[in-house]
């Protein structure tokens, strides 16, 4: 592995997102959210993926960073710091997703400034720490392949494999854009899910987790809402894709291209 961060042993609750994709009015209220629950900067992490589908990049990207929390590359970023033409989302040529990508990711890179370019080149791949007796690995995909999905259903050895080689005893992972956790043995695999789209479940919720060390290793997922009207109009005012603008209201994905059929058949069923 690597260009890994060492961010030493975390005590007291975290708070884990991912996904803004550029959906600023989500990120100003995961910021007040952080404030009532209490939890500095400094035990906030982000999965990355800040820069996506919605039409505040730059803005997403600075306030990340005046915030001072912990965050990692997400495939946007990586590609956006090399200064490639496409998003390195994993989508299958010529599919919905490859053809909105060609929409919003040359929309994001012309609006993000020079100075948050080269600031990208600061963020680490991965963020290693040690919490509530456990070894952690922060990740956005795969450990080899930041572009790897991995979802709930997505088979417990694949996981497996990449906690042995990791060393690890929990893999905080991001990409997917859905909130799960799956664990055997006391090691992990969670996913906070993205606070910048719903998660397909046909509500206009968006996800976070917390994780707490009171009595022993605790984690939950929270969701909340926002002003996601105002987030669709800037979409429209720049002609970033209207099925995106859509689901931030509808709740449900454009297409279940990247999904596995277990993801697929829970489409518009509300997550408890």
């Amino acid at each position: 592995m690597e260009d890994i961060k060492d961010i030493g042993e975390l005590k007291g609750k975290i708070l884990v997102f991912g996904g803004v994709y550029s959906n600023l009015q989500a990120l100003n209220e995961l910021k007040k959210i952080a404030y009532r629950e209490n939890i500095e900067p400094s035990n906030i992490i982000c999965t990355g993926d800040i820069v996506g589908y919605c039409a505040q990049p730059d803005e997403c990207l600075r306030n990340i960073k005046d915030w001072s929390v912990h965050s990692i590359l997400g495939n946007v970023e990586e590609n956006i710091r090399n200064g490639d033409e496409d998003c390195g989302c994993n989508f299958d040529e010529g599919t919905r997703c490859d053809m909105f990508s060609r929409q919003w990711y040359p929309f994001a890179y012309n609006a993000i400034s020079q100075e948050m370019k080269d600031w990208l080149g600061e963020i680490p791949q991965h963020l290693r720490f040690v919490y509530a007796g456990k070894k952690a690995l922060v990740i956005h995909g795969g450990l080899k392949d930041i572009s790897q999905f991995i979802f709930h259903s997505t088979d417990w050895k694949i996981k497996k494999d990449i906690i042995d080689e990791a060393g690890v005893d929990l893999i905080i992972g991001g990409h997917s854009g859905l909130p799960f956790s799956c664990s055997e043995n006391g090691r992990y695999w969670l996913n906070a899910g993205v606070i910048g789209m719903p998660a397909n479940d046909g509500t206009p919720r968006v996800w976070y987790m917390i994780l707490n060390d009171e009595n022993e290793f605790t984690f939950r997922h929270h969701s909340f809402e926002y002003p996601h009207q105002e987030t669709a109009r800037l979409m429209r005012e720049q002609k970033l894709p209207a099925s995106y603008a859509e689901t931030l209201s509808s709740g449900i994905w454009d297409n279940c291209e990247i999904l596995p059929d277990e993801e697929t058949n829970k489409q518009g069923i509300p997550i408890n």
